[in-house]
């Protein structure tokens, strides 16, 4: 079995045998998508989280591998290759390891070390440093080294050069490495002082210490920005006497003279402060800011997957209202489908104030049309328009609000997939259309701007950003899949996200689309330009097609299972045609047959049995439904309104490491801190809420001249709700 199926199994608590299958279906070109759910069988069920770690980790490795290899090849062409170094070359679990044991055998810049070399000191650092009882002083063999021609006026100059070499020589020792790297890990410390007199958002840390170990990832992220932008010195303190008696219980020997063993503990000294802490603090920080960027891009993921998650308002007619002042607020209504019914402008807010002029528009249009909701954007004059909104609701029984954040609406609204999807509105009227469209199916309409816009992150612009469009596109992709796509109406943005497809074949899909009429069957998926056989194995099952030629073309069931889906039925008395109205009773039928006997008939494994039965039963099953529905509003509060022990309702809107966001309906989100967000111990807030959710949060205080809130989940409050309350749409 593949060495690092055996290690993955082992670091992630798996079967080897699943491990090795999903290493097999990786290398194959499979994609993570279609190995979750149609590869059960040979996974273990693994789900496309753990999928994903193991892909990440997979590709780890074998970096590691490769970089192995190219060490031992740049060592062995040097001629300097033992077998001890081989092994522990091989050995070693990190690529940090690898370039340790590399770093003596690494072609330097010149250094101090390499100019006494040079002058021919090489041989006085070796008879030095192997610390010999039996060889004279190190002052008795640097008179053997004196040579005026060469730069070496005396034995001091000789003993200074060759205390340069061994400080090298120990500096570049993996283990001493190591040993360092270790402390400081442990029990280093990040001190931050103020680098200026200006007042910033950086008040907490401008007289900051915290050992290494103990710093939160956002506190890692914060110092890290507010030395980027001047207005903190950041240092590491580190114990510089334990570090050297590290150093030192390494390079002096047992036995060594005095002479000797107090000639490499001064130059084992210089080494640490001049060569190995300046290293190691950079290695040290660079190891916080890695592993709090990774941190905060989990929690991104997290957040934007709970987003995308939200569950749709279906059936509803909405009226997207993006707010503004001078330009006025532009509006668009549209019908369940998210087809535009009506655009226009009104001005409520300030400098026009037109408040009666815009209702009795607005008034009109939600009577035309039937308006059930008015999206709000959280925007510039957002405070103002809600105001108004929440009048005309009470106007207009029936009708509600809900404020929708704008995060990346602009972004859409400007670029060129805006353009293409509505040529003839300027760029306000199309945000105003997305504001709408992201309350009725926030994943179709979110997957159409870059998820780093999407604004449900911390620190994102200073992410690693390649890592970051990998762990979000990869979030977005699997929400898309675990949802499926209508093949006939999604746009080639949310195509794209489809397992085995792509910006260019999803465009491609569309455009078949449009020249050849709707599809009636997933086979014709094979007459789309580049899309192969692969893609289609890949793809398939993760589109719906209704009313098509093949009643299974709605469900989720691949079309490699259609043979065993319909022998399935057929035992238990139904045909394809009945499982488009769902089949209620198939569950107990499938009972009494037994899972083992329906796999043995229709030659699949019980895993999928259990999956086709599962989707039989309940034929396109959204799993966003089984999540709490949007909060509406129509009434609306002003944070003067707030007073401390008020226990008032709202959505959580952004989880951080700190704590999370909710609105609460007075336009400035409350903060929930990690140590208010639930009555157990929570390392994480991620742990208790998730984007969201619906909670009955606790006043804690109210500073409404810096804006901030402070709110309690803790006992007092109500716990997150899981069905919603009473918080359903109207």
């Amino acid at each position: 079995m593949d060495k690092h199926a055996v290690l993955l199994a082992s670091e992630l608590k798996l079967k080897a045998e699943h491990v090795s299958n999903v290493i097999d279906l990786i290398d194959e070109g499979n994609t993570i998508p279609f190995i979750a759910r149609y590869r059960k069988e040979l996974t273990g069920s693994m789900d496309d989280q753990v999928l994903r770690e193991l892909s990440d980790r997979l590709s780890y490795l074998r970096g590691l591998d490769k970089r192995r290899a190219e060490v031992v090849s740049a060592i062995s062409d040097q001629g300097k290759l033992t077998d001890g170094l081989a092994a522990a070359i091989a050995s070693a679990k990190t690529l940090a390891e690898v370039e340790d044991l590399y770093r003596p055998y690494r072609q330097k810049r010149r250094t101090r070390a390499t100019a006494a070399a040079e002058k021919g000191l090489a041989p006085l650092a070796d008879a030095i440093f192997c610390q010999d009882p039996s060889a004279p002083s190190p002052e008795v063999l640097a008179g053997d080294y004196i040579d005026a021609e060469k730069g070496v006026p005396d034995a001091a100059s000789a003993l200074a050069g060759a205390s340069d070499i061994i400080a090298e020589r120990i500096s570049d020792d993996a283990e001493v490495r190591r040993r360092i790297r270790e402390l400081y890990s442990k029990s280093a410390e990040l001190v931050s002082s103020p680098a200026n007199d200006e007042e910033s958002v950086y008040g907490l840390y401008r007289d900051f210490s915290s050992s290494a170990s103990r710093l939160q990832p956002h506190q890692i992220l914060a110092l890290d920005r507010g030395e980027k932008e001047g207005f903190l010195r950041i240092a590491v303190r580190a114990d510089a006497a334990a570090a050297e008696k590290r150093i030192v219980s390494r390079v002096v020997r047992p036995g060594a003279k005095a002479s000797d063993a107090d000639f490499v503990t001064g130059a084992a000294r210089d080494s640490y402060s001049r060569l190995i802490a300046p290293s190691a603090e950079r290695e040290l920080r660079s190891d916080l800011t890695a592993a709090a960027a990774e941190q905060s891009i989990r929690t991104f993921a997290l957040n934007l997957r709970q987003l995308l998650m939200q569950p749709p308002l279906k059936g509803r007619t909405v009226m997207g209202f993006d707010p503004a002042y001078r330009t006025g607020c532009k509006i668009a209504v549209v019908d369940p489908t998210g087809k535009v019914l009506e655009t226009g402008v009104v001005y409520p807010t300030p400098p026009h104030s037109r408040t009666a002029e815009a209702a009795a528009r607005l008034g009109e249009m939600i009577r035309r049309h039937g308006v059930e909701v008015i999206a709000v954007g959280n925007g510039t004059a957002s405070r103002e328009s809600e105001i108004f909104v929440s009048g005309l609701v009470r106007e207009h029984p029936g009708t509600a609000y809900m404020m929708v954040s704008e995060a990346g609406a602009s972004v859409y609204s400007a670029s060129k997939l805006g353009a293409e999807e509505f040529p003839d509105f300027d760029v306000s009227l199309r945000s105003a259309v997305s504001i709408a469209r992201r309350l009725q199916d926030p994943l179709a309409e979110l997957v159409k701007i870059d998820p780093k816009s999407i604004g449900v992150g911390q620190y994102q612009h200073d992410m690693p950003q390649a890592r970051l469009s990998e762990t979000l596109a990869g979030t977005v992709e699997s929400c898309v899949n675990s949802v499926g796509v209508d093949l006939n109406t999604a746009s080639a943005s949310l195509l794209s996200y489809v397992a085995g497809l792509g910006p260019s074949t999803a465009k491609a899909v569309v455009a078949y689309r449009e020249k050849n009429g709707a599809f009636t069957n997933r086979r014709q998926l094979l007459k789309v330009p580049r899309l192969g056989p692969a893609a289609f194995v890949q793809c398939a099952g993760f589109l719906r097609i209704s009313g098509g030629d093949e009643p299974l073309d709605n469900t989720s069931i691949h079309p490699e299972s259609y043979a065993a889906a319909k022998k399935i039925l057929e035992l238990c008395g139904y045909t394809p045609e009945d499982a488009e109205k769902g089949l209620p009773l198939l569950s107990l039928r499938a009972e009494k047959l037994g899972t083992k006997k329906l796999a043995e008939a229709a030659g699949i494994g019980e895993v999928t049995v259990s999956d086709i039965l599962a989707e039989l039963s309940k034929p396109r099953r959204d799993p966003r439904d089984e999540l709490p529905a949007p909060m509406l509003r129509t009434d609306v509060m002003d944070m003067n309104d707030l007073r401390p022990g008020m226990v008032i309702r709202g959505t959580v809107r952004n989880v951080v490491d700190f704590g999370a966001f909710v609105d609460i309906g007075v336009h400035q989100d409350g903060l929930v801190h990690i140590s208010e967000i639930s009555d157990r111990r929570v390392r994480h807030p991620s742990e208790a809420v998730k984007i969201g959710d619906i909670v009955d949060a606790t006043v804690l205080s109210v500073d409404p001249a810096r804006k901030r809130i402070s709110l309690s989940l803790r006992s007092g409050s109500k716990k997150t709700l899981q069905n919603g309350g009473n918080t359903k749409c109207p």
